[in-house]
């Protein structure tokens, strides 16, 4: 498991908890629970994210892995991330938006 600075996990959480929260509401829904109300990304690693879901007024942490598997590069956390966007707007039934790859 490869782990990333600490300055590189604060931008990328800053990151999608600021831009993206809804973004990692479909990704909670799509691969934790599909009742999700709530979700926040809390860390991730090599092997994949964390995050903090909220279903039913209950909350728990969930690690999704990574869909190419694990990484090593701060370059390829924001690869994943996208990855793990288009597969939840699959398993949703959801339009993604537009990005650069």
């Amino acid at each position: 498991m490869t782990a990333f600075a600490p300055d590189v996990i604060d931008a990328v959480l800053r990151h999608m908890n600021g831009d993206h929260s809804d973004d990692n509401l479909l990704i909670a829904r799509a691969f934790v629970d599909p009742s999700a109300d709530a979700s926040t990304m809390t860390g991730f690693d090599g092997d994949g994210g964390v995050w903090e879901v909220t279903a039913g007024g209950a909350t728990t942490a969930a690690s999704v892995a990574w869909p190419a598997g694990p990484i090593t590069e701060r370059a390829e956390v924001r690869r994943e991330i996208v990855a793990l966007y288009d597969e939840a707007c699959a398993v949703l039934g959801v339009e993604p938006r537009a990005h650069d790859r």
